[in-house]
């Protein structure tokens, strides 16, 4: 992306709207519908339940791809956000070991606990319902995927002078229908609406986090990984053989 990043004036580097806006959803695009459609003629069955080392993998590799993509953008941060990143850097090693070793913990220990879901309904469940321990693997590389096209994404429009409030709201809108992906899965169309909204709700704070907060984008991925935990464990509470 260098041809989208001009000379820095007084301190920050003006980026290209347009052409990044159109890479970051370029990008997103492709590794949905490489999930739905590559990765079936491969023998990975879509589902994180289902190919979890597979699906993780293939996630990595998207990561890597917006690292590279983004990388001038991502080195412009400094300028937009109130704090340095990792500016304590022993605060943010702690904060890393205890986010990693609780999700260790709850995927390992407290959901294999959990009551069993007593499924009634004649459609498959979403997989989040019936998720297994190793649901969390390649869900927390795809949430590091999302979060770092999101990072991207405020960058670039606060590149562009964009308020804090106008960012979210943006963020927000573009969040939500990325997640219109999911109707080629196999799941309701209220589900799909569900994500929608909730993504919209958390594309409003994600901004904050990212540019208003230090570690912020710690917090940012964190909110979004506990999100799914709530997801998962909902079920198992109200709709468990043991109600």
């Amino acid at each position: 992306m260098p041809e989208s990043i001009s000379s820095t004036t007084n301190g920050r580097q003006r980026v290209a709207l347009l052409p990044t806006l159109t890479q970051i959803a370029a990008v997103w695009g492709i590794s949905d519908a490489g999930y739905y459609f590559l990765l079936p003629p491969l023998g990975v069955a879509p589902g994180y339940n289902n190919g979890p080392v597979a699906i993780a993998l293939y996630y990595v590799f998207w990561v890597g791809i917006s690292v590279i993509l983004f990388w001038p953008l991502y080195a412009t941060w400094p300028h937009y956000a109130k704090w340095s990143t990792f500016e304590n850097r022993l605060i943010s090693s702690a904060l890393w070991t205890g986010s990693y070793g609780g999700s260790i913990a709850f995927a390992a220990y407290v959901l294999p606990l959990l009551p069993i879901v007593n499924w009634t309904e004649s459609w498959t469940p979403p997989e989040f319902i019936v998720a297994t321990p190793w649901f969390f693997l390649p869900k927390s590389i795809d949430i590091l995927f999302q979060q770092l096209l999101i990072v991207a994404l405020v960058l670039v429009m606060s590149a562009q002078g964009f308020g804090l409030r106008k960012i979210s709201l943006y963020c927000a809108m573009l969040f939500g229908a990325m997640h219109v992906f999911l109707a080629f899965g196999d799941v309701p169309v209220r589900y799909v609406v569900r994500f929608m909204i909730s993504a919209g709700v958390f594309g409003l704070i994600f901004p904050y986090f990212i540019l208003r907060v230090r570690n912020g984008l710690a917090f940012s991925y964190l909110t979004h990984w506990l999100y799914y935990v709530v997801s998962v464990t909902l079920p198992h509470i109200f709709m468990s053989s043991a109600k």
